[in-house]
């Protein structure tokens, strides 16, 4: 099938900045079923075989996007470089709800869009946002959470370590990959507990009744698997799909370079394709 692939469109967030967008699907369809795609915590659009999974969702009759978060770190010419740091560590949870707010409104109207079948699929902390964007937003239709936090809370550290954060005004994270020292600045705490309950992945879990698919590898080292048990206990119409031996990212990893996704994320993405086909 061929297909119709549209990388790194601007997205403009006057909340926040610009930041980029990628869009697959079909030639010669009409009114396609829209999937967006939140990346993780120190992750981007581009980052390891994300763009094979586009290209099946795309190859399987959906319209699929996948974005940067506008303070994720990268910026509109380097989209898959942590080349702004000083963004990455003004990032906030309510940052990220704009700018998913404003990606969901960009392509709501495109002609190729049925507007009554819109998923949204999170990984890792963009599962949690993934999960309250879709309690707060009726035209999310289906939900899709791989590998996804239950909750954001207990990552932020506690006792000493919060009042030194609190004093210094900046911690940093090592980037495993690219050895970087990622700020987070305290900001990110105070945002977090000024808009509490609306970051409460319990919460918004509850009062999701919307079908979710929950995908966990059980060999996940970031998110552990009574995270997605939490999650599918929460939320009134889930499934847990769990991938023996996965990890975090499925098997994949940045850069990927081969030309077919990894095998635990071929199963992850053939799931989830299956399961969205049931609704649309």
């Amino acid at each position: 099938m061929e297909l119709n692939i549209d990388r790194n469109i601007i997205i403009k967030n006057p909340a926040t900045k610009d930041f980029l967008a990628d869009v697959y699907y079909p030639k010669h369809q009409e009114k396609l079923p829209l999937v967006i795609f939140a990346h993780g915590y120190k992750g981007y659009k581009d980052w390891g075989a994300w763009d094979l999974m586009a290209k099946e969702f795309a190859q399987a009759g959906f319209f699929f996007v996948k974005f940067n978060f506008s303070h994720n770190g990268t910026t509109v010419d380097q989209p898959s470089d942590f080349a702004d740091l000083e963004a990455f560590g003004n990032n906030n949870f309510s940052i990220e709800m704009s700018d998913y707010d404003e990606v969901l409104n960009y392509f709501y109207n495109h002609p190729k869009i049925d507007q009554e079948k819109i998923t949204i699929i999170g990984h890792s902390r963009g599962g949690g946002i993934t999960v309250i964007k879709a309690a707060e937003d009726e035209r999310v239709k289906a939900v899709v959470i791989l590998a996804g936090v239950s909750h954001f809370g207990y990552r932020f550290p506690s006792d000493e370590r919060l009042v030194e954060w609190e004093k210094e005004g900046v911690m940093y994270s090592e980037n495993g990959r690219t050895h970087q020292q990622m700020p987070h600045y305290f900001q990110f705490f105070q945002d977090y507990k000024a808009n509490e309950q609306r970051f409460n992945i319990q919460h918004a879990a509850h009062h999701l009744e919307k079908p979710t698919l929950i995908l966990q590898g059980t060999a996940d080292e970031a998110v552990k698997e009574k995270e997605a048990n939490l999650l599918n206990d929460w939320i009134k119409d889930s499934e847990l799909f769990l991938i023996q031996e996965a990890n975090h990212t499925f098997g994949s990893k940045e850069p990927w370079r081969e030309s077919k996704l990894p095998n635990d994320l071929g199963i992850a993405t053939a799931k989830m394709i299956s399961f969205l086909k049931t609704y649309f």
